[in-house]
């Protein structure tokens, strides 16, 4: 037998053992690196030379009504992503508005220092204050 076809026989094994919930080496969780580790093989011989039973074994979890770990985390990730993009979206519309409002205190305020100014160009007022007699010692 040669050494791929004993990989392939030991991949199926372990790939019946952990769909049974009877993992040997493994922790049973229904991964493809759960499944590398309980047929004794590297992760990418299920990645990049046996990807079609990386496929069988996905195709079994799902026609047990189960979903592989590696989906449900991706899920979750998914979910916490979509989240902090909906707050993100809040953060940046309240952000939106108080720039709206700034601006429009900042255009308010220019307006009335330019409106002072001109009061006091057309109308200055100087006014001399009293002053004290000097005290003698």
């Amino acid at each position: 037998m040669s050494p791929v076809a004993d990989e392939r026989d030991r991949i199926r094994a372990a790939m019946d053992r952990i769909l049974r919930g009877t993992p040997e080496r493994s922790n049973g969780a229904l991964t493809i690196v759960s499944l590398a580790v309980e047929a004794d093989v590297p992760r990418n011989a299920l990645t990049q030379r046996h990807t079609d039973l990386k496929n069988e074994f996905y195709d079994k979890v799902r026609a047990r009504g189960g979903t592989p770990d590696s989906e449900q985390r991706l899920r979750k990730q998914i979910r916490r992503l979509k989240e902090l993009r909906a707050a993100d979206a809040k953060e940046i519309t309240q952000l939106k508005a108080d720039v709206e409002a700034l601006v429009g205190a900042l255009h308010q305020a220019t307006m009335e220092s330019s409106h002072l100014r001109q009061q006091f160009a057309d109308h200055p007022v100087i006014r001399t204050l009293p002053t004290q007699a000097p005290l003698d010692r």
